[in-house]
């Protein structure tokens, strides 16, 4: 554990903020002694942080506890943590809709929107039904654009460091979009950008079916199928952002194409979408026998899909999401073959919030970097008095 050695007094007042302001997060409008106890630094010292976290506007002093046993002489002054100080989005485009959350600085939801879209729609009018969710949403909750500290944002495709797309089947004109680049200029804050398996694996980690789980696998079922990996409670991303992406696993040559797995009739299901998919689910579940067969079909790919990832990562948890994930019968022939292929088979769980995942996770990456930087200090030393 490194030491100061008087030297640096700038970073010894960033490390006793960043544990202060750890605390009045952690606790329920604590005191100044409450502080002191926990943090374990002197009085002074916390007393000169937590009003320079109120000349910052992160900190606001809290009004008395009613339901306190009253004393006498003047009460103790309480303290909060400002989570009203800044806000959040977290947005997710995708093929049919964007959808676009608002949270305030401790996470909490605060308001929502959303917008169609045509999976057809060129990158251009995908980004403007997005700028014009964002905008209504912000003018209903009377939140303006500046109070943003951050913007996370999920999207089909695999997305580099700097936020530009590198390959995207899903959505036209999304290969090689700067789409980081592109949403900076609406907002004066950072914008991170993420895979939509990803970040929804990230959200049920968060709020979701993973919450008892640090090693969990998000599949993202659909058409062509995605996933998102947390290896130690760490989003696992691979070398290349890559990580995930078994919808491609087709393409070794060893099996049929989407369009062959899901058509019923012999021919190539054209045009594949959501509404023709599930009209041969729908089928299937009327007892049409070619349906049933395709039906069959798509499990069994969606089955070695995962059980490749899941042979590779050894999961404690298959997390099941996308719009398939709400077709019947689908976790069972799961929990069935992946016991067979797997040497220690995984749990496996439907999410728990569905069509929500993704722009949850979004949040949740905008908020993480909001916390990281509140919470930085340089080195590895710890706060002392």
């Amino acid at each position: 554990m490194g030491r100061l050695t008087g030297g640096d007094p700038s970073l010894l007042r960033r490390i006793n903020s960043a544990v202060v302001l750890h605390a009045l997060r952690a606790a329920q409008a604590p005191t100044l002694t409450d502080l002191v106890k926990v943090t374990g630094l002197s009085r002074p010292t916390v007393e000169g942080v937590v009003e320079g976290l109120i000349g910052a506007g992160l900190v606001v002093e809290a009004a008395a506890d009613e339901g306190a046993a009253r004393r006498q002489g003047r009460p103790a002054r309480r303290f909060r943590f400002r989570v009203e100080a800044g806000h959040l989005l977290g947005i997710e485009i995708g093929a049919h809709r964007v959808a676009v959350l608002l949270a305030d600085l401790g996470g909490r939801i605060v308001g929502s929107a959303q917008a169609e879209v045509h999976e057809s729609d060129p990158a251009e009018q995908r980004l403007e039904r997005t700028r014009e969710a964002v905008a209504d949403l912000l003018a209903r909750a009377g939140v303006p654009r500046t109070a943003l500290r951050a913007v996370g944002v999920a999207s089909p495709g695999i997305v580099e460091a700097d936020g530009t797309v590198r390959l995207s089947t899903a959505l036209p004109g999304w290969t090689g979009l700067p789409l980081g680049d592109r949403l900076r200029r609406s907002f004066r804050c950072p914008v991170l950008v993420e895979n939509d398996a990803n970040a929804a694996a990230v959200a049920e980690h968060w709020k979701g079916a993973g919450t008892g789980s640090d090693d969990l696998v998000f599949v993202l079922a659909g058409l062509s199928p995605g996933a998102g990996a947390l290896i130690g409670g760490r989003l696992h991303r691979g070398f290349g952002g890559a990580a995930g992406e078994i919808g491609a696993l087709h393409l070794l040559g060893r099996e049929a194409t989407p369009e062959e797995v899901l058509s019923p009739t012999g021919e190539p299901l054209h045009p594949l979408d959501e509404a023709q998919v599930a009209r041969v689910f729908a089928l299937a579940a009327e007892g049409d026998e070619p349906a049933r067969a395709a039906v069959q079909r798509y499990l069994r790919r969606l089955v070695h899909d995962v059980a490749a990832l899941v042979l590779a990562l050894d999961p404690e948890l298959v997390v099941v999401g996308g719009w398939a994930a709400g077709l019947d019968g689908i976790l069972e022939p799961l929990r069935t073959e992946l016991a067979r292929y797997c040497l220690r088979p995984p749990k496996v769980a439907q999410s728990l919030l569905g069509e929500a995942a993704v722009a949850t996770g979004a949040l949740r990456l905008a908020l993480d970097h909001v916390e990281a930087e509140l919470f930085a200090v340089e080195g590895t030393v710890t706060a002392r008095r």
